[in-house]
């Protein structure tokens, strides 16, 4: 809880930059057991009661004096909060009402699709009755019917990366998996565990034929869209609160005001007469106050999930090579046809503005 100094930064980081080695390893595969990278990434909401407790355990340490091995820290909790998960399964059971959320939308959604002769399925690493519940709630008692495939336990991303795991069918009345083999995937059905390249093999759902949709870049899209070509797009809650702050009249005002002075700056750094530079340091200590006063308006300590000033922070990187298009809820795709494409747009790069040189 208590903020690092700079100089302890840069003596551990040597840079105020880290290298992309110190959080991805050396190896294009993100899930790789054997390459180890320097930082871990804690980046979705499942990781924020990681991180509290993480924070307040080494808070509590500092203050009383009591020596402890960060990294076994790190592991304990970890190992702690994966095994909570059942725990954590039966409280929400208990009361699932008063923890999700309902959407009005999702129902007309998936018939939506279904009445466009699309094919549905559903991969997650929770169990049956916890999805059940959940899902009940949200698209009704019928909600399976909207499903062709729905599968369970995947244990993703294991379920991306793993070549030979078997798919398993459920057994709902013993709550138990079934011993046969599974030589095809039946509506109706729920099955366990298993393999993307099952999944692919067993219902002909290829490439860019197949639109998936995760929570998680790294766990749920990076596989799928660099192995095995599908189609992703990826649910980002933080979305909403980041147009709305963007929206925000006092900010569009201080974003404008910004980049003219940026240009401002730029256009007369070279100017050296006195009252030129003068006018410089002026302008330079204004646009840092702006700068800083636009980063914490989307969150006091980090700013925004997606900008860090003007540059795109790591996460946004990752985001936009993983997935094609993403949203802060499925049902806003209700607000276009299921046919719509949408195209990308054309950044422009540094060299491709208008020279005002001659």
């Amino acid at each position: 809880m208590t903020k690092v100094p700079d100089s302890e930064v840069l003596t551990l980081y040597k840079n105020r930059i880290l290298p992309i080695a110190y959080v991805e390893g050396q190896s294009k595969n993100y899930h790789q057991p054997n390459v180890k990278s320097k930082m871990v990434q804690l980046a979705d909401l499942f990781s924020v009661p990681e991180m509290c407790l993480l924070c307040n355990v080494a808070e509590y340490f500092e203050k009383n004096h009591i020596a402890y091995h960060p990294e076994i820290l790190f592991h304990d909790v970890k190992s702690s909060v994966q095994a909570s998960h059942p725990l954590m399964h039966q409280i929400v059971l208990k009361d699932a009402e008063g923890y999700i959320e309902k959407s009005p939308h999702i129902q007309h959604f998936f018939q939506r699709l279904i009445d466009a002769n699309k094919k549905l399925f559903l991969v997650t690493n929770s169990p049956f009755m916890f999805v059940n519940r959940g899902m009940t709630l949200l698209a009704g008692s019928n909600w399976r019917n909207f499903f062709d495939v729905i599968i369970v336990q995947a244990r993703k991303p294991k379920f991306f990366t793993d070549e030979s795991r078997p798919i398993r069918l459920y057994d709902e009345v013993n709550k138990t998996h079934v011993w046969d083999r599974v030589s095809k995937l039946e509506k109706g059905n729920i099955y366990y565990e298993g393999t993307v390249k099952q999944l692919q093999d067993l219902t002909g759902w290829r490439g860019h034929s197949v639109l998936y949709f995760g929570d998680h870049p790294y766990s749920d899209l990076a596989d799928v869209t660099l192995e095995h070509g599908w189609r992703t797009g990826a649910i980002i809650s933080e979305l909403s609160h980041e147009i709305e702050t963007l929206n925000n009249v006092d900010f569009k005002s201080n974003a404008n005001w910004l980049q003219m002075l940026t240009q401002l700056i730029e256009d007369s750094q070279d100017n050296e007469s006195e009252n030129a530079q003068m006018a410089l340091k002026k302008w330079m200590k204004e646009r840092d106050e702006i700068r800083n006063g636009i980063k914490i308006v989307f969150n006091e300590q980090f700013g925004s999930v997606f900008r860090t000033y003007h540059n795109p922070t790591y996460f946004s990187r990752r985001l936009f090579r993983f997935a094609d298009i993403y949203t802060s809820d499925i049902t806003n795709l209700l607000k276009y046809s299921v046919n719509h494409t949408f195209y990308p747009r054309r950044g422009v790069m540094p060299h491709e503005y208008v020279s005002t040189f001659m």
